[in-house]
């Protein structure tokens, strides 16, 4: 018989069976569709920055995670250049913020100090022989894993030197009153008792509260996601709350950086002209100070909100807007958030906000849903999006401000970093489905709705991650799949060729690699993302740049990144009769591949009917006691003429994949030499 081309449709189709999906593809890891045709994604590379340690005191312990990591679980980043040429990265952690200075520069812990205690008498008690220091601070304020800068320590504590006590620790809070930290080196002095409270006195400079790195599900309304850090408490709100998931929104105004972890206040950082000074961001909140330790401070109107869920700055107004927050004015004035408040500044500041004849500054509470989950900002309006509805925001100046009008009732939203914008349309992913807006609100088909959805982890959809890849015309969601409290799986739109594919985030020597934060910058090479740090603490996180080489460089060893798509069955006509599979002539280039011997493996996946395994249980699989043919894998190289087979089955499913160094492929059209033989009923 004549040749046959494999011209599979591209991208890849879970909603129909592998049978009624003939002629696509079924199943895919690690690889995208470009022009229509399969190939293995770009590799990535770690950024090796460091934290900066100027907040070490002379000799003291100060927590250091694993070279090219930060602390925490990283939930936000931003990228932008300030007038003197700095090109610089936020990161949020569920414990820290920081500023990078250029890729592989030092990380700047610039997380806010939230109290200081100053000459705190009787600070520390001590146990003859343990490093191991009580601090007594009434009122702390501390949650376990929060940071704590002591400074001004008053004398030696039992023989440990007041330079090693000066330092930044991590705490493990024992009561409301009391916490332990880790020093250096043990009590020496032979004290009797052994325990002992020195009569030394220091100050405590008491760092934002961290937040958890998952969330944590509870009982009762204001528990779940939409709730997350303030709805439904008893009281302000749980500012700093260690309760549940801590999630960032940042973005520049100027040069300078405003940001608000969720539930929280909102904060600024101002870049200082020398860049090895980075200090740390400050509450936008009443003050009359100017300039301290080069960090700008500001006099507001003593109006702005002290609480918010959201946060972000419009472009066409610059004006400072907060979503989900207090407001501390009028005759209704509270402390306590409203998850359906808007609030924003007068425009061209972030320190006026009391609504006056001679300012835009203004508010206004959305009716539909219970609580503000976030904001996208697209070329002509904001995008609100509750936990029911999406508004649209379109500035119009004074003395209205702001035209507010419903877009579409009844749709959800996945989580605060649920959506991001391409093309001029915004992309999200929902609760049960995939949504676009386009001028309109709809609903997004899509090929692998019923796969990510029957195997998703909707307790975590506050992890949920889009992002984009404009070098592939790609949008990126990351996700928790059903048993995982981690990312690790993800799903990919192609907005341009309008396909879906898949993959998977495996553990790597222990640890998870799914990427938790994402961010596709022109100011940077290539997409970045934050993914897990070391195995099992879950501790600490580092910055990947995607398409950069062809392999997963962020271990040490480099490791192949392990890429296959798998087709969907195929047969002759209708399956009336078997076919013999004699010889392949496999079309793939090698293009970007960085060994002199590039390879792939080619796999063939024979079987009866549909209800049957295909010669080893391997995807896509099927429960059945009946085996039927052996599957077939042979080695193709980029001049590999044609391979010889021979094999026989109803019907057979192919599959391309890699799992060597170096290697980079796309497959093309393949041809097979198939011929009836025989039939059985």
């Amino acid at each position: 018989m004549p040749l046959k081309k494999l011209d599979f449709r591209a991208g890849v189709n879970r909603e129909n069976t592998s049978y009624a999906n003939e002629g696509g593809w079924f199943a895919s890891d690690k690889i995208r569709f470009r022009s229509g045709q399969a190939e293995k994604i770009g590799g990535w590379i770690k950024d090796n920055g460091t934290i900066a340690q100027e907040n070490a005191g002379v000799g003291a312990v100060v927590p250091t995670p694993p070279t090219g990591t930060v602390w925490g679980v990283a939930r936000g980043m931003w990228n932008w250049i300030t007038l003197v040429g700095y090109n610089l990265l936020a990161v949020g952690t569920n414990l820290k913020y920081y500023i990078q200075n250029g890729s592989g520069g030092l990380f700047y812990d610039i997380t806010p100090i939230r109290d200081t205690n100053t000459a705190v008498p009787n600070a520390f008690t001590t146990t003859t022989g343990s490093a191991i220091v009580v601090v007594n601070d009434p009122g702390h304020g501390a949650n376990t894993g929060d940071f704590v800068t002591i400074s001004l320590t008053s004398g030696p504590v039992s023989g440990i030197p007041a330079l090693v006590m000066d330092g930044e620790y991590q705490v493990t809070v024992i009561t409301n009153n009391t916490y332990s930290i880790v020093v250096s080196q043990a009590a020496s002095l032979p004290l009797i008792p052994a325990t002992v409270t020195p009569a030394v006195s220091a100050t405590f400079a008491y760092q934002l509260n961290g937040g958890n790195a998952i969330f944590t599900p509870g009982v009762g309304w204001g528990a779940g996601g939409w709730g997350i850090v303030g709805w439904g408490l008893a009281s302000t709100a749980g500012v700093g709350s260690n309760a549940q998931m801590r999630v960032w929104s940042q973005i520049n105004f100027g040069e300078r950086l405003l940001f608000n972890p969720r539930g929280d206040g909102i904060y600024l950082w101002v870049p200082d002209a020398n860049p090895a000074i980075f200090n740390r961001g400050q509450l936008l909140s009443p003050s009359n100070l100017n300039t301290q330790n080069s960090i700008a401070y500001w006099t507001t109107d003593g109006t702005c909100p002290t609480i918010c869920n959201h946060m972000t700055v419009s472009d066409a107004s610059r004006i400072v807007i907060a979503f989900g927050c207090n407001d501390p004015t009028g005759v209704y004035a509270t402390n306590v958030l409203d998850p359906m408040q808007i609030r924003w500044s007068d425009q061209e500041s972030y320190s006026v906000w009391t609504p006056a004849t001679t300012n835009q500054a203004g508010d206004y509470r959305l009716s539909r849903g219970s609580a503000i989950i976030t904001s996208v900002q697209t070329r002509q309006e904001l995008l609100v999006f509750t936990d029911a509805a999406i508004y649209s925001m379109q500035y119009v100046g004074p003395p209205y401000v702001w035209n507010i009008q419903i877009l579409g009732d009844n749709i959800s939203i996945a989580g605060p970093n649920a959506a991001v914008t391409a093309n001029n349309l915004t992309y999200w992913m929902g609760q049960d489905k995939f949504y676009v807006y386009s001028g309109r609100v709809q609903t997004l088909p899509s090929t692998l709705r019923e796969y990510v959805y029957t195997d998703i982890n909707l307790t975590q959809a506050f992890q949920i991650v889009a992002g984009t890849n404009e070098g592939y015309n790609e949008i990126w969601w990351q996700y928790c799949s059903a048993n995982s409290n981690v990312v690790d799986r993800y799903v990919i739109y192609n907005h341009l060729d309008n396909v879906w594919y898949y993959g998977t985030w495996n553990n790597v020597n222990g640890a998870p690699q799914g990427r938790t934060a994402w961010l596709d910058s022109s100011l940077r090479d290539t997409p970045m993302a934050m993914a897990y740090g070391e195995a099992g603490s879950g501790n600490n996180a580092i910055l990947v740049y995607h398409e950069s080489g062809v392999d997963d460089e962020v271990v040490e060893p480099p490791l192949a990144i392990s890429a296959f798509v798998t087709s969907s069955d195929f047969d002759i006509e209708d399956g009336h009769n078997y076919g013999f599979l004699w010889r392949s002539i496999p079309d793939l280039t090698f293009d970007g591949s960085f060994v002199a011997n590039p390879t792939c493996t080619l796999s063939i996946y024979p079987r009866d009917f549909p209800g049957s395994l295909y010669g080893t249980p391997s995807s896509p699989s099927v429960t059945s006691a009946q085996n039927y043919q052996t599957v077939r894998t042979y080695e193709v190289q980029q001049f590999t003429p044609e391979v010889y087979t021979r094999l026989r089955g109803r019907q057979m499913a192919f599959q391309i994949s890699s799992n060597t160094l170096g290697v980079q492929w796309q497959l093309g059209a393949m041809r097979i030499d198939v011929r009836q033989d025989g039939r059985k009923t």
